[in-house]
């Protein structure tokens, strides 16, 4: 986000995207899934661009094979500022679908976000933020 847009308190909300059929509840709280691929970024509310400490940040995706498997299922918790960071393999592409790894955010008196995030080819580390509207 731009120093400028956070100073106007401009965020528009992360774009949401499907679930998919993989999405199990309750994934375990760890902080790498695999190695080779950083995610990092701020859970944030729209509007303000407030940080969002606390937030619950999950993701899932394919292993290396092309298959879903509980080892790359995590959730952390947002820190301070919002931020978080995870660890895991780069996702494969699959079935004609692009590498992605699936998301859910959430925070007391937030609206749900579950969206996907498309790395590209060769990427060893990306940010990608998390911003959720206010119920």
């Amino acid at each position: 986000l731009a120093p400028a847009a956070w100073a106007q308190g401009t965020c528009p909300p992360t774009r949401a995207d499907m679930e998919g059929p993989f999405y199990k509840p309750d994934a375990p709280r760890r902080e790498a899934t695999g190695k080779g691929f950083a995610v990092t970024g701020a859970v944030k509310s729209s509007g303000s661009c407030a940080p969002l400490p606390g937030a619950r940040v999950e993701w899932w995706q394919a292993n290396p094979g092309g298959e879903y498997d509980d080892a790359h299922r995590g959730s952390l918790v947002a820190g301070e500022g919002g931020r978080y960071r995870f660890e895991t393999d780069f996702p494969p592409p699959y079935s004609g679908r692009p590498s992605h790894i699936h998301f859910k955010a959430s925070a007391p008196g937030y609206r749900v976000l579950t969206t996907q995030l498309y790395p590209r080819a060769g990427q060893t580390a990306v940010t990608f933020d998390l911003v959720l509207i206010k119920e």
